[in-house]
């Protein structure tokens, strides 16, 4: 089949991958690509081209699909590789286009607009996929593989550089079916030895993490036949809705949480790869009869000894364990439940005034809408942790815990996802990265939530200051008066400055069919019990 360009092929590649949504920037080395997606699907033209990786790795996340961005050469590239990092990080599928310099110039140094040193080098660093079209015929084959391999677990983004002389040239393509990729499968004998352990654990307990997410209905037919108790890292909340009463839930490091794995007779994880944060920087302790699931065969035993490393698809493995399954001992689940009750009810309480902001998201929103998070106080105190997600698809945060992602990613989120709403909470800090962005929601007029934290800086990092050095250093910092700011762009305002005002005001934005910005003045809304910290150690502290 031929194609006029290369715009016209990507058009028709991405009608096979089921996407109708592209995110990205306009520019000489890519217009052939931009006008045909605007033409054809729809172009979404975000201010900064990490919100365009951003708003497609969350697009890509709250369908369960690929999301795709599109960015010009040179700095375009390098200002995605940030981005690239989070879907790297978090395993995310996104098909990533970025423009080259005309072919006869790559590598010639001679300062060609928009060329720079070793582009593919630095893709192929922050991708899992990356290579350059080399002429008119491979080009389809080459987008087809980039998305074959973000898609197939343990996914990431793949970078495909196109230059530009090819992508106006005319196109050769013969669509073939790629094969798909092999998927592991753990030996008979490990199954049977795993499944006696399993059957012999009378105190059970299940972590799960992200690699989870498509083994939901195997995962809850577990804790039915086991009565185990779930704990999740922050990528596995919603694999079983987190009203259900065996779901403990992203509060491992918890002092109640702790004294159950220490009591625990089996740990059953899967698909969850341990990270610091949700550790307690490895110190966390985990029982010794240790069942490991994962499809990434680097994973197994990496953090912790395990006694069984299953390298498998995590629908698979857990299918063929379920046999094994039997309840727990008398009062386990009870007290399962009881520690679940526990941690829920500490931290509202530990978080003052912030829990009516945090019982009026989760009573405004329907049990399918996205709640979006940049790293802020709110998100890693309660919004990680006590906001209850129902699905994977609705739990969208930056993974790789880097600044200013949120809104991006509410963007992409809320574009994938247009018949509900989406909630996106930010702080004052991390806004300001990219507060261009508010210029793209206000031109594209999603269905989303804007609720901003404001205390007039790096909050996190203030109160790290002043408990541990006690002076502060770059954490504060000049905020915009936000009613202010949301005329400018066009966007309704509404502010939170008491408790009382949470649900009237929240139940407001969220009901309304556009973009609505909300102010949270911490000042005049009052502290929580304890300043938070983050779960980092301070060397020497």
């Amino acid at each position: 089949m031929r194609y006029d360009n290369g715009g016209d092929l990507l058009v028709a590649v991405l009608r096979e991958l089921g996407i109708d949504t592209v995110f990205g920037i306009v520019s000489v080395h890519n217009l052939p690509l931009v006008e045909a997606v605007d033409r054809e699907l729809r172009f979404v033209p975000v201010r900064h081209e990490a919100s365009a990786v951003n708003a497609a790795d969350a697009y890509g996340r709250a369908r369960g699909a690929l999301g795709c961005a599109l960015t010009s050469t040179g700095t375009g590239a390098g200002n995605a590789a940030g981005s690239l990092i989070e879907s790297l990080s978090a395993g995310s599928s996104v098909l990533h286009v970025t423009g080259q310099v005309e072919s006869e110039f790559l590598g010639s140094g001679r300062g060609f607009i928009h060329e720079t040193k070793d582009q593919l080098g630095m893709l192929t660093a922050v991708s899992a996929y990356a290579t350059s079209v080399p002429d008119a015929e491979q080009a389809g084959r080459i987008l087809r593989e980039a998305a074959r391999t973000a898609l197939a677990a343990p996914g990431g983004p793949a970078s495909v550089e196109w230059p530009i002389d090819l992508q106006y040239a005319a196109q050769t393509d013969e669509p073939a079916e790629l094969p798909a990729s092999a998927v592991p499968t753990p030996a008979e004998g490990e199954l049977a030895s795993a499944g006696a352990l399993l059957a012999s654990a009378r105190r059970p307990l299940v972590w799960a993490g992200g690699g989870v997410a498509t083994a939901r209905t195997e995962l809850a037919a577990l804790l039915a036949a086991t009565g185990a108790g779930l704990i999740t890292s922050n990528s596995g909340r919603g694999a079983v809705p987190e009203d259900h009463e065996q779901v403990i839930g992203n509060f491992a490091t918890t002092a109640a949480v702790r004294a159950l794995l220490d009591d625990a007779d089996l740990l059953v994880t899967v698909g969850t790869h341990f990270r610091s944060n949700e550790t307690a920087d490895y110190t966390l302790r985990l029982p010794a009869a240790h069942l490991q699931i994962d499809i990434d065969a680097a994973a197994l035993g990496r953090v912790y000894p395990v006694q069984h490393a299953l390298h498998g698809d995590a629908s698979a493995t857990l299918a063929a364990l379920l046999p094994h399954a039997r309840p727990a001992g008398t009062g386990w689940s009870e007290r399962v439940a009881a520690v679940r009750t526990e941690v829920r009810a500490d931290l509202h309480d530990g978080i003052g005034p912030q829990a009516a902001i945090c019982d009026a998201i989760r009573a405004a929103l329907p049990r399918e809408a996205v709640v979006a998070r940049d790293v802020t106080i709110p998100s890693s105190s309660w919004g990680n942790r006590l906001l209850e997600m129902y699905d994977p698809r609705d739990n969208v945060f930056p993974r790789g815990g880097g600044i200013g992602q949120g809104l991006g990613m509410g963007i992409g989120a809320a574009l994938a996802r247009p018949d509900a709403p989406t909630v996106v909470l930010a702080g004052d800090g991390g806004l300001a990265v990219h507060l261009g962005e508010l210029l793209t929601v206000a031109q594209e007029r999603p269905r989303l939530t804007l609720i901003v934290f404001n205390d007039g800086g790096y909050g996190v990092l203030r109160n790290m200051q002043d408990r541990y050095s006690g002076r502060r250093s770059g954490v504060d910092l000049v905020t915009p008066d936000f009613e202010l700011l949301a005329r400018s762009c066009g966007l309704p305002y509404l502010r939170i400055s008491a408790e009382e005002h949470a649900a009237p005001v929240i139940g407001q934005a969220v009901g309304s069919a556009g973009p609505t910005l909300v102010e949270v003045d911490l000042a005049a809304l009052g502290p929580m019990k304890n300043p938070f910290t983050p779960p980092v150690r301070i060397p020497g502290q």
